[in-house]
Parts: structure tokens; C-alpha cells; sequence
């Protein structure tokens, strides 16, 4: 379902972050976008936040059961594997020896990230 309208919306009283150079970060939090999701549909917080959370509970299943989740319009998400390799304790400079790994991976659609490159135009 599209909601039509949607911006996300930040509160100021949300810590923000300085990150490298001179940008800002504003960060949204879970419970920012089911206030913003039950301010748009008119549900209730609570129904509004067992459905975000069943939305992210699935995401979660799938991915560890392998599954590759596709969301037409926002991106993907699938599990990768890191190899093992060698890396180095900087305190002590010996090797260290990392094993492999699954990691979850989201790719942006090409449609939000031209969302996200317009409104920073």
C-alpha cells in the first residue's frame, strides 16, 4: 500500500548527530515513523506499531532463511557472505584470524535514490 503525502517527519528534540565534515544527520526513529504512520491511516499507535513491527519481523525471518526481500520502489535486502581474512590487533599489531560471515545487505532502488538526491538539490 502507497501512502500518498508521506514525508517523514523529524522531531527537534532528537539528538543530532555531527558526523565527518560540516553535514548534520537528523535520525527517525522507530517510534517517529509509527507516530507518522498512525497520523497519516488515522490507527491507533498501537495497532500501528504491532504492524511495523510484524513488517520488520518478517524482513528478519526472510533473511535468515535465506530469502531475498524486494520492496518495489524503496530497495532490497539479502544476506551476503564476508569471507574469512586475516586482520591485525591494533593494540598488540598481531594477526587475527576473522572468520567467515553472513551479513545483511540492503541495495536502494534507483527510484529512492533519486528520491533522496532531489530533495538535497
Amino acid at each position: 500500500m502507497r501512502v500518498s503525502g508521506f514525508e517523514p517527519k523529524f522531531v527537534a528534540h532528537r539528538p543530532v548527530r555531527r558526523t565527518r565534515g560540516f553535514s548534520l544527520e537528523r535520525t527517525m526513529t522507530k517510534a517517529d515513523l509509527v507516530e507518522e504512520i498512525s497520523r497519516i491511516t488515522g490507527l491507533n499507535k498501537k495497532d500501528t506499531s504491532i504492524i511495523v513491527n510484524e513488517v520488520i519481523n518478517n524482513i528478519c525471518r526472510a533473511l535468515a532463511d535465506g530469502d531475498k526481500v524486494e520492496l518495489r520502489g524503496f530497495g532490497s535486502f539479502k544476506v551476503k557472505e564476508r569471507r574469512a581474512r586475516q586482520a591485525r590487533n591494533p593494540r598488540t599489531g598481531d594477526g587475527v584470524q576473522v572468520p567467515a560471515k553472513l551479513v545483511p545487505f540492503f541495495k536502494a532502488s534507483n527510484e529512492l535514490k533519486s528520491r533522496v538526491n532531489d530533495s538535497n538539490a
